[in-house]
């Protein structure tokens, strides 16, 4: 999990969901949401996956504040399409 702002000071944090199933290939995705915990107000991006959730949490922790708020936007950008089977995974640690 990661904290960030975006361009108008807003924080979100950034996360990884998961898809249930056998298929192991691109199981974990990038997730936001806003800093308050509105789960309601959460957006994905399914095309940002990675194999593992060891990469994905890597992969969180060393993107730029730039490279976040480009994914953030992109989410926003498609959040009228949802995700099936989605499922947040808990990032502490």
């Amino acid at each position: 999990m990661r904290e960030f702002e975006d361009e108008n000071g807003a924080t979100w944090v950034a996360d990884i969901g998961t898809r249930p199933g056998m298929d192991f290939k691109g199981r974990y995705y990038f997730v936001a949401r806003p800093g308050d915990g509105d789960r309601d107000q959460e957006v994905a991006l399914d095309d940002v996956r990675w194999n593992s959730e060891k990469t994905a949490r890597r992969t969180l922790r060393t993107m730029s504040g730039v490279e976040l708020r480009r994914r953030l936007r992109a989410a926003i950008g498609r959040a009228s399409q949802p995700i099936r089977g989605q499922r947040r995974i808990p990032t502490s640690g």
